[in-house]
């Protein structure tokens, strides 16, 4: 029979101790108290845990300096005063495993130690694959057998090393990159290698929900509380119970949008449309963007509270042309993957000026771009290699801002015509190299210009784009 789990409880006040104590116990765990700082390290010195939690403010000292001090050596879960949501972030940040809130919510705190537990159990290793789209046709994905990312790179083995740390706990992370980097992937590595691994993991592109249908999409809703909700909806939150919610372009979501989001991120708890009472939620939330959430909260387009909630702790993917050193590998692996889709029983090999052509490219849809320049040389090559010529590489030069005309070349000659139409002719010129680099790919062009897929539309409708 597999020995009890062990559990260290920390707090002060003896009726919470308690009642924290007996809900353990009654989970088949083996429990140990102590009432300070003092007595919780002699006992953390003393003996092997398999989960500890404790009060932040305590006799001798605060709680958070054990989370500091041991956090690497088992999880530790935080008891937060009511509606300190600070206090909570900064115990995330210093490597808390999670937190429970003042009253302790019971059907809370089994969930939060059950999740714990399976740390005991190191998460299933994905299959042997090579993978480089994701199901959902936008987001970059190459992985080896052991779920890593492919590559040597210094920023890749960084990446790798911060995916392990992010996996032992809860806290939201927020990654950075730019489009094509595999931002995606990098949370579903986390995910997987997490506790959570066996729930559901649930993307959503935040920029690709109409604004009126946002709410029912994430929280759900109740038969008939609009017109058209013929049945209750299980909203995305829900989707995830158990797992991970990753938050795709959140800085796409709208204002009113994000203050929803905020209440669900603090109060771990849904109300679908037309319910009365809110539901409890247990979701790890990770978000993603290629935008500076930064300067977007100075522009007062992202709210800064919602934004710390998310930005718990970041992460960011490295562009194709800081780790060139990897093109090579993930070139072969992505043409040995595309080979049969093509009609290739044995993957053509790649020539040398090809892999010189494709180190020395800037690439600036990074791995996605990397994929659909080598799905064309598949389709252009002889069947036998494939040389520089099957690329088609174009030279690098970055897209006009579409929102900023400010940022149209300075050597541009307007002549005699109104600056309008030519500022016009910059959206149509961006927007057409956009379609056809993506194949005519809405979505995937919307992200490679740095827009939203509604924004796009707009402007191809606007701009009578055929």
């Amino acid at each position: 029979m597999p020995t009890a789990a062990t559990a260290l409880i920390v707090d002060d006040e003896a009726d919470i101790r308690e009642l924290v104590e007996l809900t353990l116990m009654r989970m088949g765990l083996k429990t140990q108290a102590a009432a300070t700082v003092a007595e919780a390290r002699a006992l953390l010195d003393a003996q092997r845990f398999d989960f500890c939690i404790t009060d932040m403010r305590l006799p001798d000292g605060r709680g958070i300096e054990l989370v500091r001090d041991y956090h690497d050596k088992l999880p530790i879960a935080v008891i937060t005063a009511y509606g300190s949501a600070d206090m909570a972030v900064d115990s995330l940040k210093a490597g808390a495993f999670d937190f429970v809130s003042k009253p302790v919510d019971l059907g809370v705190l089994r969930k939060l130690v059950d999740t714990a537990l399976k740390l005991r159990t190191p998460a299933p290793v994905p299959a042997a694959a090579v993978v480089p789209s994701a199901p959902r046709g936008g987001k970059a994905v190459v992985a080896t057998d052991d779920g890593g990312l492919l590559g040597q790179a210094a920023g890749v083995q960084q990446l790798r090393t911060m995916i392990d740390k992010l996996a032992r706990n809860q806290a939201p992370v927020h990654i950075t990159g730019e489009s094509g980097t595999g931002k995606e992937l990098t949370a579903r590595l986390i995910h997987s290698r997490s506790p959570r691994s066996s729930a559901p993991f649930v993307p959503v592109n935040c920029g690709a929900i109409p604004t009126e249908l946002m709410e029912s999409e994430f929280f759900g809703h109740k038969k008939g509380s609009f017109t058209g909700a013929v049945k209750d909806k299980t909203g995305l939150f829900q989707a995830a119970e158990g797992g991970t919610l990753f938050l795709d372009e959140v800085a796409d979501l709208p204002l009113h949008m994000q203050v929803k989001l905020l209440r669900a991120v603090q109060e771990r708890a849904v109300r679908p449309v037309g319910a009365e009472a809110e539901q409890p939620v247990n979701v790890r939330l990770i978000s993603a963007t290629h935008k500076n959430l930064n300067a977007l909260v100075a522009q007062g387009a992202f709210r800064q509270d919602l934004y710390y909630r998310l930005n718990v702790i970041e992460v960011r993917t490295p562009p194709l042309r800081e780790r060139r050193e990897d093109i090579p590998l993930l070139a072969s692996a992505i043409v040995a993957k595309l080979a049969p889709a093509n009609g290739l029983d044995t993957p053509p090999k790649l020539h040398h000026s090809a892999l010189d052509a494709l180190v020395a490219y800037d690439f600036p849809g990074n791995v996605r771009e990397l994929e659909n320049t080598l799905e064309r040389a598949l389709a252009l090559c002889d069947g036998e290699q494939i040389v520089a010529d099957d690329l088609q590489l174009r030279p690098c030069a970055p897209l006009p801002a579409i929102e900023d005309p400010s940022a149209a070349p300075r050597s541009l000659s307007v002549g005699s015509a109104p600056l309008d139409s030519h500022v016009e002719e910059l959206e149509k010129q961006a927007i057409r190299d956009a379609l056809e680099k993506t194949r005519w790919n809405k979505t995937k062009a919307a992200e490679l210009l740095g827009m939203s897929f509604r924004s796009l539309r707009y402007r191809i409708k606007k701009l009578r784009i055929e």
